[in-house]
């Protein structure tokens, strides 16, 4: 039998980001404090998002309006990056981008950490955009996710297909 494993992805649920997006911008068209400021926050593409605003005030607001959906709706904030606001035209404008996956230079320093708690016969395989760790005790392996959640990659990590 092969040895117990589990997978570290960092993977968002699309459409949970969705309805956070949807309520976010039904709810920046009926507050009064948003009413005749032109706030919008809509999809820019698959995994892009934009916000505008007349004023960098409620631009902002409005970026913050979404961080509360998203939290509403159990994603973390680290799987969003949002730019600075840019005034374009009479209006202010920001990017945003859901991230997905584990960049490589992430997945070698997980692998570091799982590497530097020294535990026997548990070892971490970068596999594309996710991290396979496996081990010869499950025990080792719950020791693993314990020591990944309590450090702070700066990314949002997901622990799957433990078996």
């Amino acid at each position: 039998m092969a040895d117990p494993s589990f997978d570290v992805v960092s993977k968002v649920e699309r459409q949970e980001v969705d309805n956070a997006l949807n309520q976010a911008a039904k709810e920046l068209s009926q507050r009064f404090d948003f009413r005749g400021t032109n706030t919008t926050v809509a999809w820019a593409g698959e995994e892009a998002v934009t916000f505008e605003s007349d004023t960098e005030e409620r631009l902002l607001a409005g970026i913050e309006v979404f961080k509360e959906k998203l939290i509403k709706r159990s994603i973390s904030l680290k799987a969003l990056e949002v730019d600075e606001p840019q005034l374009s035209g009479k209006a202010y404008k920001a990017g945003g981008k859901i991230l997905q996956g584990i960049a490589q230079d992430k997945a070698k320093e997980i692998s570091k950490a799982i590497r530097d708690e020294k535990l026997k016969g548990v070892q971490a395989q970068i596999q594309g955009d996710q991290l396979r760790v496996s081990g010869k005790k499950k025990d080792d392996l719950q020791a693993v996710i314990a020591l990944l959640k309590s450090k702070d990659f700066g990314i949002a990590l997901q622990f799957t297909n433990y078996r």
